[in-house]
């Protein structure tokens, strides 16, 4: 029996055990995630073939491994954390040291990601150089138990608002699912059709966007989505070159 969710981080160059394999296909890293994290490093630098093998665990949350000897599917249901630096030689954007790569270069090495793939991934953060004074401020950031407090709460509220569907986490949310419990106000509508017709985002990110709202809006301990919780999901989209 499990009784630690599983968090499992894999480098690159052991890239093919994401998927898994052999002659009878058994599970690999993605799978041996399920209900856990995976966390992959330098997501670049792993092989496009085994990037592109994400989307189908992370949109159904099962994986398929086929062979000669025939076809399985394991359970995937993971949170992917994924790392990169903004270009080859990681400089780029950063205010004290210049960037040394050519703009080929930037765009060839943040193009080995699927633009597929980068659609189904919710939160895109930057995450800037941290200076000395920050690193020596004494001042204290939120406790990790109070985050985590936060989280088992909204988890809780999750768990009774799908008391009666076959899910557990907004998350797992159909189309279906994401129009009965993310209803938004009028207002917050408009902001919503501004950016899609904007950023030109597909269907997906629309469902994507309102889950993650939801998810905002529990984490704020508000039984409805606000305006401010849809500003705030829309934040972490990645940015348009």
């Amino acid at each position: 029996m499990i009784i630690t969710l599983p968090y499992l981080s894999v480098i690159h160059a052991f890239g093919v055990a994401l998927v898994g394999g052999g002659a009878w296909p058994k599970p690999g890293e993605i799978s041996l995630s399920h209900r856990g994290i995976l966390f992959l490093d330098e997501f670049p630098e792993f092989p496009r073939v085994v990037l592109e093998n994400l989307r189908q665990p992370i949109e159904d949350g099962v994986i398929s491994v086929s062979r000669a000897s025939g076809t399985l599917s394991f359970p995937a249901k993971f949170v992917l954390v994924a790392a990169m630096n903004p270009c080859p030689c990681g400089y780029l954007s950063d205010a004290d040291r210049n960037c040394s790569c050519l703009p080929a270069q930037v765009i060839n090495y943040q193009k080995k990601i699927s633009g597929p793939l980068i659609d189904r991934i919710d939160l895109h953060v930057e995450v800037p150089k941290v200076k000395f004074e920050k690193l020596a401020d004494d001042n204290t950031a939120e406790p990790s138990d109070s985050i985590r407090q936060r989280v088992e709460s909204a988890r809780t509220v999750q768990k009774n608002r799908f008391v009666d569907c076959e899910i557990i986490t907004n998350a797992e949310m159909s189309s279906r699912q994401t129009k009965q419990f993310c209803a938004i106000d009028q207002k917050t509508v408009e902001l919503l059709k501004q950016a899609v017709n904007q950023l030109g985002l597909s269907a997906r990110s629309y469902f994507r966007i309102l889950k993650l709202a939801r998810t905002i809006a529990d984490l704020s301990a508000e039984e409805s989505i606000k305006l401010e919780h849809v500003a705030e999901a829309l934040q972490y989209r990645p940015k348009v070159e």
